[in-house]
């Protein structure tokens, strides 16, 4: 069923659990996340900056203050053009995890980011929430292709969308504003055909065929 905004109803505000360990839970970002999301990006600076966005020369300019940026993508959800969640290791705040730049019509697309702290690095947190998000997305948003874009010298992203399985498609050169310039970066996509049973079963299936 479809609301009044062109968007499936139910499909935001959504919290979405695995009940692995760690147990992963995607949620709403919340204004009473600002100490944790501030302690974390502190302490994560060095780790996050050579690939947080910034704005480019002219462009307007972001929310100020944390509660103006949850007010901001709340909005956007509600519209139906993002899916802002924070990102929860074992009930704890650990990042986010965005499904920007939603098109409807012909296209029925997003593209995905996220930032982990870097304290949960290295526990199949990212793919997991990932393989959440595309699985809402495909599901209860009715979206029908995602992609996630990664500078090629982000070797842990490219870690994240081996597991998952995501074919490279393309390389954009200059694509997008990260770290204070424009850089290249190689994009990977799926579609709704290539994951009957959803990505986070694909996933799970694949963790269990590793040898020990």
């Amino acid at each position: 069923m479809w609301g009044s905004e062109g968007r499936p109803r139910g499909s935001w505000p959504v919290t979405l659990r695995t009940g692995t360990d760690p147990e992963v839970t995607l949620r709403p970002l919340r204004a009473s996340d600002v100490g944790a999301w501030r302690d974390a990006r502190r302490r994560n600076t060095d780790w996050l900056l050579p690939w947080d966005a910034t704005p480019p020369p002219g462009a307007p300019s972001r929310p100020v203050t944390f509660r103006a940026l949850v007010r901001s993508l709340d909005r956007a959800a509600r519209r139906g053009t993002t899916l802002p969640f924070a990102l929860d290791v074992d009930r704890r705040f650990a990042g986010q995890v965005t499904v920007n730049n939603i098109v409807r019509g012909s296209a029925q697309f997003a593209s995905i980011g996220y930032w982990i702290d870097r304290r949960y690095a290295g526990r199949g947190v990212i793919p997991r929430a990932v393989a959440m998000a595309v699985d809402h997305c495909f599901t209860r948003v009715g979206l029908h292709r995602i992609e996630i874009a990664i500078r090629p010298e982000n070797s842990n992203s490219l870690r994240v969308v081996e597991k998952l399985g995501l074919y490279e498609v393309g390389y954009a050169p200059r694509f997008l504003h990260i770290d204070g310039e424009w850089r290249d970066h190689r994009i990977f996509a799926l579609t709704k055909e290539e994951v009957p049973l959803g990505l986070l079963r694909r996933l799970e299936d694949g963790l269990r065929d590793r040898p020990a």
